[in-house]
């Protein structure tokens, strides 16, 4: 009896033990969680350390639900992160916070604390977004949605604590509207321009695409082929892929890519419709993109020659038609072109055989025919007639 009750207080023990062991390895999660909009494209969240723990002691990890492998880890109490509508598909979205003692690939970590973030208005989304650059500036714009707006930009991430530009130069029209940005000039690296767009609505936060007016082609004729060059706006130390499409003897359509100039074969017969198009490359530089210019037409459809095709289909028909007719004319003229000669050997067979040099005419001989001859009458004058 002694014995089970030691065991028991034994087992009882180690129990607490265990729970208390499992309680001390776990720290308490963070708390007081809140989230504060600095502009319309950044959000601040942050918290309070846990109770009962110093600080130094812990780190906390962070991680937006919906995204995977998105995991960030830091000793900061608090996080900022930028937000675009053209990226999110909802008005609201929820982080997790929690608790990791040591470092970040500790296993030591405390249960997850949700908070959700809520858009401060309605997010709408705005089609066809594009800056077209120029050299004293850019065109921003978007298919037009007849509605009044308020157009504001900065350039991000690095200008976040700083107010708003606002758009002092606005249009609308029924198909685009927009804003020209004459005070904001292209930098081809690193920076992006994040627009905000308010309207009735809502508002809408999106980096426009930026784009360059098509480049203009330049068509040099060869003794076989085509030079296709191209006139364009330059910016900076770019570099610059073109593509041409293009069609001959209306088929189908057919595109190239390279560099500065491309050269393609001709084809003196047919016409060609060009269309062309240019974009940046290498990792250096903003993508920039020209949209398909206007179709530039060179040469023209020819009628191919049809002299050797006639040739041979009318001198065919000239010889057929020659030979039936020869072979008419001969038919119906063989009696005189071809007369029947007769035997020889009939005629002195038919002598030998009568004895004298008087043999009969055969069929086959040639009858002369008669001459007509005229009757005479004699009368008997007296001599002391008249007459």
């Amino acid at each position: 009896m002694t014995s089970t009750r030691e065991l028991y207080a034994f087992l009882t023990f180690t129990a607490m033990m265990m729970v208390y062991h499992c309680k001390a390895d776990f720290p308490p999660p963070p708390t007081g969680l809140t989230f504060k909009w600095l502009d319309p494209f950044a959000v601040n969240v942050s918290w309070q350390d846990p109770s009962g723990l110093q600080n130094g002691e812990v780190m906390y990890k962070i991680h937006l639900k919906g995204v995977e492998d998105d995991v960030k880890c830091r000793t900061d109490k608090h996080f900022k992160d930028s937000y675009l509508t053209e990226q999110i598909g909802s008005d609201h979205w929820t982080y997790q916070v929690w608790t990791v003692v040591g470092n970040c690939t500790s296993t030591n970590e405390s249960k997850k604390v949700d908070i959700t973030i809520n858009s401060p208005k309605t997010q709408v989304k705005l089609k066809d977004t594009k800056c077209i650059i120029y050299t004293e500036g850019m065109n921003c714009s978007w298919n037009s949605t007849h509605q009044p707006f308020n157009f504001s930009y900065r350039t991000c991430p690095e200008e976040t604590l700083k107010p708003l530009r606002v758009c002092d130069r606005p249009y609308s029209s029924a198909e685009r509207s927009g804003c020209y940005l004459k005070d904001y000039k292209f930098k081809e690296r690193k920076f992006d321009v994040c627009i905000h767009v308010e309207t009735e609505a809502g508002w809408s936060t999106f980096k426009p695409r930026f784009v360059i007016h098509p480049p203009k082609l330049i068509i040099k004729e060869g003794k076989d082929d085509l030079r296709l060059e191209w006139e364009h706006q330059s910016i900076g130390v770019c570099e610059w892929n073109f593509t041409v499409c293009y069609t001959r003897c209306k088929k189908p359509e057919v595109c190239r890519s390279g560099g500065p100039s491309v050269l393609i074969a001709y084809d003196k017969d047919c016409l060609y419709e060009f269309r062309s198009r240019t974009e940046t490359i290498g990792h250096y530089c903003h993508k920039v993109t020209s949209d398909f210019s206007d179709v530039v037409k060179y040469g023209s459809n020819k009628p191919p020659d049809q002299t050797l095709m006639v040739v041979a289909i009318v001198v065919p028909i000239i010889l057929s038609v020659c030979i039936i007719l020869s072979c008419y004319c001969f038919r119906k003229h063989s009696s005189i072109l071809f007369p029947i000669i007769p035997d020889p050997s009939a005629i002195f067979k038919e002598m030998m055989i009568n004895g004298n040099k008087d043999h009969k005419t055969t069929g086959n001989l040639y009858t002369p025919v008669p001459e007509p001859i005229e009757s005479c009458k004699v009368t008997v004058v007296a001599e002391n007639s008249d007459l």
